[in-house]
């Protein structure tokens, strides 16, 4: 099942398959976030505030509009 990383919560974890758009920052990339790689949700900050995921033995803050590009496989 094939899901967005926004509609994760706290806990879940999904295997990047791939991005919404073309336009994400080099970063992420860098960082890890490829397809392939685990990604597990750490924290769900209010307020529409960022989303802290776990990618590649690190943790990183991304916002909201972008982590809903990101495309994960659901086991």
């Amino acid at each position: 099942m094939i899901r967005r990383a926004i509609d994760l919560q706290v806990g879940e974890k999904g295997i990047v398959s791939d991005f919404e758009s073309e336009d994400l920052p080099i970063k992420l990339l860098e960082m890890g976030c490829l397809p392939g790689s685990e990604l597990e949700i750490k924290l769900l900050t209010p307020f529409n505030g960022p989303l802290v995921m776990r990618i590649a033995d690190s943790d990183v803050a991304i916002r909201k509009d972008l982590a809903s590009k990101i495309l994960l496989e659901i086991q």
